[in-house]
């Protein structure tokens, strides 16, 4: 599904990675925990591979950090799905527009894409807000929005930043909720955090960001 193999990585000078080796398995439920600069959201660009390493592979499925070309980026990424903290939807278009510019980008059919729009909604529990502005949403709807354009895809690795780092407690566990829901039905799960607490009461692998490294970590 997903690997690092021996990655190393610098940036400006400063040696991020020196030696990061891990493995996500189809249908695993993953935390990356570590310090403030430990290199967590760079390991989610390398996944989503707008950065590739010094040296070692990421691979992704049947893509490689080695032998990707930029013709081939819009197919990996068609696999990911991916949520943001800042939520990044797009201000001008209601919640409905914003979630079929995904399913028109990757050439969905016409006729599917209401219905599919209307199953992700229901899933995430904001059918009834279809026609809503981002603006009018809370936070916590906002990232609902963001997990149904992230699995609208139907993607093979559901990828997750920080995703409750402007949430209140009570709304992150909601949003922790629909995610655990969306590994049940079998799609890899990838989540940065630096949330322990959220990470304790959540039966998952931790893997910790420690001087570069990768270290399986127990909470």
């Amino acid at each position: 599904m997903l690997s690092f193999n021996h990655v190393q990585y610098g940036y400006n000078s400063e040696l991020i990675f020196k030696d990061l080796t891990f493995n996500l398995l189809p249908g695993d439920f993953t935390f990356i925990i570590g310090k403030s600069g430990a290199g967590k959201s760079t390991l989610m660009q390398m996944v989503y591979m707008n950065i590739l390493p010094d040296s070692g592979t990421v691979d992704i499925g049947e893509f490689s950090s080695t032998t990707i070309k930029p013709r081939m980026l819009p197919e990996l990424r068609k696999k990911l799905g991916v949520v943001f903290q800042d939520f990044k939807l797009l201000s001008d278009r209601n919640i409905y527009e914003n979630l079929s510019f995904i399913l028109e980008s990757i050439g969905t059919p016409k006729r599917l894409i209401k219905q599919k729009i209307n199953d992700v909604l229901t899933d995430v529990g904001l059918i009834h807000r279809r026609f809503g502005m981002p603006n009018e949403l809370s936070g916590g709807e906002q990232q609902r929005v963001g997990i149904a354009r992230a699995m609208i895809k139907e993607p093979i690795l559901f990828l997750a930043d920080e995703p409750t780092g402007n949430l209140d407690p009570e709304t992150s566990e909601e949003i922790m909720e629909l995610i655990k829901n969306i590994n049940n039905r079998g799609t890899s799960v990838l989540i940065t955090t630096h949330d322990y607490d959220m990470v304790k009461k959540i039966n998952a692998k931790v893997i910790k960001l420690i001087d570069g490294i990768a270290v399986d970590y127990k909470i």
